[in-house]
């Protein structure tokens, strides 16, 4: 399985995950086994092989890491996923390993198998509920239901984060930067589901000196978008009266970062607004599907340090423009 398989088009608010699921026994109570299912953006998959032979790595921080193996001359971490979401998981003959990357970093995940690859739409993807995200230590990102069964989408992100706790993503930005922005007032929208990067990218824009407006997920950007535009109107005002920014993420219940930033630059009156896609699958192989949705710029999440200083160069080139 590669990247470069994946046919669908910008914009349309699909996607395709890979389900998988680990079984595990209840030694708690009755012994029974059990299969929970769980789903990835096929995006953020390489491939899916059988288990490597693995070595050991020295002091590992965590007993989640196994070890690491050798695949076309990268060393590449493998992560018993279920020690990440508390589940005993069965020792089985064949589990499965899926090889992903994002945030420019290739990791390996234990699993018991691989059923499928479904196509779906984002708007079947429900947002977790505030006490499944407090149950799961906010590990889940979205729940959506297929075959009559509950597939969760797990938020790798911040479970490799968590493995990772001295990874610092953030740098604070100049301040010649910080009062450019600070002075002028300047305005962002930010759209994520995980509330890890929300607070993170929020948090960052404020110490800028933006104005931040926080959603999680494309739609509820896009209903504030539409609320600031039908003010704006009202009171004979500019849109950039109350925007002058969106920094938004792909991968989204309801709807997607791709699909947000389509409306916008589909629309007359927003589409000077400009849109910075910020996602861990923001890859060589992915760029494209961002430009053809007509985003301003693109950013790992891995590159999240450079933030500030883009989302301001790119409100000024839409000035001198």
């Amino acid at each position: 399985m590669s990247q470069t398989n994946i046919l669908l088009e910008s914009g349309t608010n699909e996607l395709e995950i890979v389900e998988f699921y680990i079984d595990e026994v209840d030694n708690v109570h009755d012994g029974s086994t059990r299969r929970s299912y769980y789903g990835i953006n096929v995006a953020k998959v390489v491939e899916i092989i059988r288990l490597p032979e693995l070595t050991d790595m020295p002091d590992a921080a965590n007993d989640a890491v196994l070890g690491a193996f050798d695949l076309r001359s990268e060393i590449i971490p493998l992560i018993d996923l279920s020690r990440r979401v508390g589940k005993n998981r069965i020792e089985d003959e064949a589990p499965k390993v899926i090889v992903t990357e994002f945030n420019k970093i290739s990791t390996a995940f234990l699993v018991s198998g691989v059923t499928r690859i479904h196509r779906i739409s984002w708007e079947q993807v429900e947002a977790p509920s505030k006490q499944v995200s407090s149950l799961t230590a906010n590990s889940i990102t979205g729940v959506v239901k297929l075959e009559g069964r509950i597939v969760f989408l797990l938020d790798l992100e911040k479970i490799v984060a968590d493995l990772n706790p001295d990874m610092d993503l953030t740098d604070m930005p100049e301040a010649s930067l910080v009062d450019k922005i600070e002075k002028r007032q300047l305005k962002a929208l930010i759209s994520d589901d995980s509330t890890m990067i929300r607070r993170m990218i929020g948090q960052m824009l404020e110490d800028a000196g933006f104005r931040v407006t926080r959603t999680h997920n494309g739609k509820a950007a896009w209903d504030k978008i539409v609320e600031w535009k039908a003010t704006a109107e009202a009171e004979g005002k500019s849109i950039n009266d109350y925007l002058d920014i969106v920094v938004t993420d792909i991968e989204m219940p309801v709807m997607d970062g791709h699909n947000l930033t389509k409306r916008i630059k589909d629309d007359h009156e927003l589409r000077n607004i400009p849109v910075l896609l910020c996602s861990s699958i923001i890859t060589d192989t992915l760029f494209h599907k961002g430009e053809s949705v007509g985003a301003d710029d693109q950013i790992s999440k891995a590159e999240i340090n450079q933030l500030a200083e883009r989302v301001f160069k790119l409100i000024e080139k839409y000035e001198n423009s």
